[in-house]
């Protein structure tokens, strides 16, 4: 190459051997902005200097920063263009020069823009709704055609109005939704150059937060220890940030308050009424923020605040008792006295009791007082969070007032005790006189003064005639005194009771009579009765009184005979007289051929015993009961036995019957079925015959280990349910046994099928024994249990010669005897599948059926 150009120079110098030749390599250039660039100036000829010149004609010097100038030898010199602008465009010129010769060269230098984006920010963020404006700012020289393009498409703008390319490049997006969110490709070209440059921009589309509050109001209740919990949802894009305020302060977790981690909870600990009010739900993000409100409704439990004691004194015009309470709801006051309710309003006919409320205050007025308004007052206070009650006092100060008979009863020798009851507030003494002297006096040695807090007991032991008469009780406290006169009167014997019937039997008698006019003035403690055959002595016997005791039973008569019977009452001071003899017959004793006579009053038929009077009484287990019976009338004849049978109403079937001793006075039932309606009969037997039976009811308790739910039929399992479950385990169990048995003693009925069915051998002599004891045992089942009916009489022979009657102080007891002699006497009773063993004992002794049978 270099020896063509050699050869090119060598042909111009051999022309021009004179000339100055230059020539600038490349001959134009074009440069882009910030680019950099060097143009050869090359010399033909001898130059003795070269210098570039700018398009406006100004040299280039040398060190220039963006325009450097550098000569390589005599015939080269190169301009170098660094970082080119706009402004470096232009025509520049080499010149060289040597004396007078000179020649020179042009350049043309163009400098174009490329593409490039100045502002394309990604991401860019939009509030949904807005106008979004999306910067894409790009530059270039000649500027370029921008193409938007989402999702790989081209955005067509004719076909959404709401996209819009503006001048600028920028795209417009009006009312921006959130599905318009995503990345956009702002594309530039340049169709001369055939260049092209894109830039992808994230768009975000943040959403407006929306807040809704859980429960608009919550309520909760002061002064309790509790919390109280308000929350509100947030939503939004981005997530939006929540906080509480109130009373435009923002809360934060502390002793106070808690903030759950997302904010959406705030709790408010341990409430109290000034908590109240307003709390705001903030929820804030870049879109915006929204608030909502929750109110906070604080209760107040009622709480009494005021209420004192008072004091007032008997015939007072009026007394006040106040309570005041706080409390909201505002609390509704009521008064209660014993058993009397108080409320807003006039509560007396006579309107000496008022009630008047205002506010939180109540006042009771009572107008007119009396000593009975003393006492405890309750004050109530309550709205529909709760209620106090507090009571007060009320002392009403009144003169003692005597209370108490005025009378009393004795006989000399006999201390008595006359009785002065006080009431009175302050405390009252008490004094004692007998015709104006304080007693005791120094010449009564047969009385005494005995006090309590309320009653002051004056004892006289009268000596004579002159004790008897009045005595004065006189009470005094600083409100007043009273007095009271007290009579002692002489005590007299009862007037003679009157005998109205006498109902006679075989070999006892019911006397019926009516009390004494006359007591006397003190108690009847005992009355005789006395009898006697017709013209020889009275035999009598005393009877302690009781409260109604109307009618006594004589015994030991003999059958169809002719007595006299008379009574006569006594108390403290001794026996009254006699009432007037009253005759009657006893009965004569039938045999057993002899038909009975039409009975005239209620007794059984005679011969035959009464029916026995009945009566239960619940032992401590509730299935045990405890029958006794009163012995009536025996017809005559000695009570051989009784005989007891019962059974459950629901069912058909009797228990088995029991033979109890004729000295037995009870039975005792035991294992009874729980909450059970029984009958019980109880038969009367003498040699005559049986009585009609004594007939009593009763139900048994609920079974105390019963589940309650299923006592009141709720959702347990049914009787027939349980049944069903025991005959399945029963069963199982057996299958279990009969296994058991066949693999370790060769029997059962797995055996049995073994040998008969499938050829195998038997035990042997073992399943012979068993065959033998099977019927040995079957013989035996045969046989009934024997219910064993024990006595005392069987242990202690009796003494003494025929049967005796009941006596008159136990008249419903027949004393011990001789033991009849025939085939029910046996002390061994046979009870067809009886379970239980009855045990009698004369006299109280327990009975029972228990579940321990002897058999």
């Amino acid at each position: 190459m270099l020896q063509i150009r050699d050869l090119i120079w060598g042909l111009l110098f051999a022309g021009c051997a004179a000339a100055i030749q230059v020539q600038i390599t490349p001959t134009q250039g074009e440069i882009s902005v910030g680019e950099s660039k060097f143009f050869l100036c090359e010399v033909v000829g001898d130059a003795k200097d070269i210098d570039w010149y700018t398009p406006s004609g100004e040299k280039i010097l040398p060190n220039r920063p963006d325009i450097f100038v550098s000569r390589g030898d005599e015939t080269m010199s190169t301009l170098t263009i660094y970082h080119a602008n706009v402004d470096s465009a232009g025509i520049y010129k080499c010149v060289a020069r040597n004396g007078d010769k000179e020649a020179q060269a042009t350049v043309q230098v163009k400098i174009f823009q490329k593409i490039t984006f100045q502002s394309a920010p990604s991401p860019q963020e939009f509030n949904e709704g807005d106008d979004a404006d999306i910067v894409c700012d790009v530059v270039s020289s000649p500027p370029p055609a921008i193409i938007w393009k989402h999702k790989g498409s081209r955005i067509q703008v004719a076909k959404d109005v709401r996209f819009k390319i503006m001048v600028n490049g920028h795209l417009q997006i009006r009312g921006i939704k959130k599905i318009d969110e995503g990345m956009y490709n702002c594309e530039a070209r340049i169709m001369a150059r055939g260049e092209i440059d894109f830039k992808m921009i994230k768009v975000v589309v943040n959403v407006l937060p929306t807040i809704r509050a859980r429960l608009s109001e919550v309520n909760a209740t002061a002064d309790s220890d509790r919390s109280a919990l308000l929350a509100c949802d947030a939503d939004g894009f981005p997530e939006p940030t929540v906080t509480w305020a109130h009373n435009n302060v923002v809360l934060e977790t502390g002793n106070k308050y808690s903030v759950s981690d997302d904010g959406s909870e705030l709790l408010i600990k341990s409430v109290k009424k000034v908590d109240e009010g307003d709390y705001t739900c903030i929820a804030k993000n870049k879109a915006g923020e929204k608030a909502e409100e929750v109110s906070l409704n604080v209760f107040v439990k009622p709480r009494i605040t005021y209420l004192n004691n008072q004091t007032a004194s008997e015939f007072d015009e009026q007394v006040t008792l106040t309570c005041e309470a706080s409390g909201d709801p505002t609390p509704t006051i009521s008064w209660s006295f014993q058993n009397r309710v108080f409320t807003e309003g006039e509560q007396s006919l006579d309107r000496n009791i008022v009630v008047r409320t205002h506010a939180r205050v109540s006042s009771l007025t009572l107008k007119n007082v009396l000593f009975t308004y003393a006492g405890q007052y309750l004050c109530t206070a309550s709205n529909s969070i709760g209620q106090d009650i507090k009571q007060l006092y009320l002392e009403v100060r009144y003169a003692p007032k005597i209370l108490g008979p005025v009378t009393v009863y004795t006989w000399e020798g006999n201390a008595a005790n006359i009785s002065c009851e006080v009431e009175a507030y302050p405390g009252a003494s008490v004094v004692w006189f007998r015709d104006g002297l304080q007693l005791p006096s120094s010449n009564t040695t047969n009385m005494k003064i005995y006090n309590t807090p309320t009653i002051s007991y004056l004892e006289i032991t009268p000596d004579s005639q002159n004790d008897f008469g009045s005595y004065n009780c006189t009470a005094t406290n600083v409100m007043g005194s009273e007095s009271k006169e007290f009579i002692l009167i002489q005590a007299e014997v009862p007037s003679s009771p009157e005998i109205e019937q006498v109902e006679p039997f075989s070999s006892t008698a019911v006397v019926k009579f009516e009390e004494p006019d006359s007591m006397g003035g003190v108690p009847i403690i005992k009355y005789r009765v006395e009898w006697r055959l017709t013209g020889q002595d009275w035999t009598g016997k005393e009877h302690y009184a009781s409260d109604d005791m109307t009618a006594i039973t004589i015994v030991g008569l003999k059958p169809e005979t002719t007595y006299e019977v008379k009574m006569s009452a006594i108390n403290g001071k001794g026996e009254g007289e006699s009432s007037l003899p009253s005759t009657f017959k006893t009965e004569p004793v039938l045999s057993s051929e002899t038909p009975p006579p039409i009975a005239t009053t209620s007794v059984a038929l005679k011969g035959e015993p009464s029916a026995p009077i009945l009566e239960v009484k619940v032992q401590e287990r509730g299935n045990t009961l405890k029958v006794n019976w009163i012995k009536q009338d025996d017809g005559g004849s000695p009570i051989k036995h009784y005989l007891v049978r019962y059974k459950a109403k629901h069912v058909s079937d009797w228990k088995p019957e029991i033979r109890i001793p004729h000295n037995s006075e009870y039975v005792m039932l035991s294992g009874l079925d729980w909450n059970t309606e029984y009958e019980v009969h109880v038969v009367a037997e003498n040699q005559q015959g049986k009585s009609e039976p004594g007939v009593i009811s009763f139900r048994t308790a609920t079974d105390p280990t019963t589940i309650p739910d299923a006592v009141d039929g709720g959702s347990g399992l049914g009787t027939g349910a349980i049944v069903g479950i025991l005959i399945v385990v029963f069963f199982l169990l057996l299958v279990g046994v009969d296994v058991t048995c066949y693999f370790l003693n060769k029997c059962g009925l797995l055996m049995c099928i073994a040998v008969n069915f499938c050829g195998k051998a038997g035990p042997g002599a073992k399943s012979k024994d068993m065959e033998e004891g099977q019927a040995a045992f079957t013989k035996d089942e045969s046989k009934e249990p024997i219910v064993e009916v024990r006595t005392e009489e069987e242990q202690t022979p009796n003494q003494g010669g025929g049967p005796t009657e009941p006596n008159e102080t136990t008249p419903l007891t027949e004393p011990d005897g001789k033991t009849v002699k025939d085939d029910s006497t046996k002390c061994e009773t046979e009870v067809k599948n009886a379970t239980a063993e009855v045990k009698t004992v004369p006299n109280e002794a327990p009975q029972t059926n228990g579940n321990e049978s002897k058999a």
